[in-house]
């Protein structure tokens, strides 16, 4: 917290000196409570299920002059009692540097954005911010960007590194989402009620070779094609999307994915109903020459497929893939509260083996919210997995085992202080 202090009175003295054109203070302060009993996996024979509180203090500094906008995120990121009291120093390291980026337009309509950012399109399934999660998602990046009439175009590009070396440069950091380099084309066209999008990622990973003594070799890329769509058709709103995924699942296994989605969505009175199906192709277990598993990487991918995180929240990678068939319904409870209720049934898209049934399961999902104030929200939830035994089998766990999840969180948004052009600090 005294990082954040610091950092706070340098960037009010910063902007004041600076006349204070446009300044926005805000906070984002969520605590959240979970009980897990068969989170993410099936819960396992002669087991405790797990509880605890997470918070996220989030600090936002918002800044305009002219034609520059500046923008910093810091947070705070721990689960409650992480820390001992009376610590002279945080031993988890919690605090970190959500987002800090520039963005100058060079004119009415182009502009360049440089720095740490969120990046989040369409329905979030292939690049999200990821917000459920309390630490949230960044891309260190430069994008190009230009903006009339309701068209929109990015252009990004990243390079990575783990430090500042003199000689090389490997990038040590590995997983499904390290990538070393990364180019993005995105563009949307928007009318009246209609979204129509197209995008295309490139992402290259450091590639090694050896197995005792791994050497960096070079990079392999992976590409992200496809694109999302939105349209009315009276009374009934069409979404949907496809992405294919090409290049090489690892150094030495092409790639060669498929995703795509379709849902209905139907307003009556203070309820919405959706109707929905999902499929992300997998690699059959008999074996296959090449990985045929699509993987959504940089999406906010907690929001589809069921809220207990089965399914591609850090997990399920080149694995069997996935149809989901789903139902929601969303009913505004009163001026200040809804309440939703989400049903999965869960398959393999690729052949488990020795013939197993391609059946996983299903999924109930019960979401409650609450406005308490115009700044203060509390969110509620509940869900339950009916796994099966091919679920055991590629998951792990007992399958028989009662497998639910709850949670509760309290949602903070207060603007802290705003300051408009000519306004001073003191």
């Amino acid at each position: 917290m005294k990082r954040i202090a610091l950092l706070l009175l340098f960037a009010l003295g910063v902007f004041n000196a600076l006349s204070a054109q446009d300044f926005t203070l805000s906070a984002d302060i969520r605590p959240r409570f979970e009980y897990r009993h068969g989170f993410g996996a099936p819960f396992p024979d002669n087991a405790k299920p797990a509880a605890f509180v997470t918070q996220r203090s989030r600090l936002n500094m918002d800044f305009g002059m002219d034609r520059l906008s500046v923008y910093f995120s810091m947070q705070d990121v721990s689960t409650w009692g992480d820390t001992r009291q009376l610590a002279i120093s945080d031993d988890n390291h919690s605090f970190s540097l959500f987002q800090a980026w520039l963005r100058y337009g060079l004119s009415d309509h182009w502009f360049v954005k440089v720095g740490r950012q969120a990046i989040s399109y369409d329905d979030q399934r292939i690049l999200g911010e990821v917000d459920w999660t309390m630490q949230g998602r960044f891309h260190d990046a430069a994008m190009i960007q230009y903006s009339k009439e309701g068209l929109d175009l990015d252009l990004a590009f990243a390079f990575n590194q783990e430090n500042q070396s003199n000689l090389g440069s490997d990038y040590t950091i590995t997983g499904m989402y390290s990538y070393k380099v990364m180019q993005l084309a995105h563009v949307t066209k928007k009318w009246e009620k209609s979204t129509f999008s197209f995008l295309f990622m490139n992402n290259g990973f450091q590639k090694y070779t050896g197995e005792t003594e791994p050497t960096p070799d070079g990079v392999y890329y992976r590409q992200t094609t496809g694109a999302y769509f939105s349209f009315p058709v009276s009374p009934i709103q069409l979404t949907g999307s496809v992405y294919y995924q090409s290049g090489k699942a690892n150094a030495t296994t092409d790639l060669s994915a498929l995703q795509w989605m379709g849902e209905a969505t139907y307003r009556l009175g203070k309820a919405a109903f959706t109707v929905g199906f999902e499929s992300l192709s997998g690699t059959d277990q008999s074996g296959s020459e090449q990985n045929n598993s699509f993987f959504p990487l940089y999406g906010t991918n907690h929001k589809f497929n069921g809220l207990m995180d089965y399914f591609y929240v850090g997990n399920h990678a080149n694995s069997v893939g996935l149809n989901d068939i789903y139902g929601k319904v969303q009913v505004k409870a009163s001026e200040k509260s809804s309440l939703g209720a989400h049903f999965h049934h869960f398959s393999a898209q690729a052949s488990l083996a020795n013939g197993m049934d391609k059946n996983l399961g299903s999924e109930v999902d019960l979401v409650y919210s609450w406005a308490i104030s115009p700044v203060v929200k509390l969110n509620a939830g509940y869900s339950q997995l009916f796994a099966t035994e091919s679920m055991a089998a590629i998951k792990g766990g007992a399958y028989e085992n009662t497998n639910n999840w709850g949670w509760v969180m309290l949602v903070v948004n207060p603007t802290l202080l705003t300051l408009s052009k000519g306004e001073s600090t003191h």
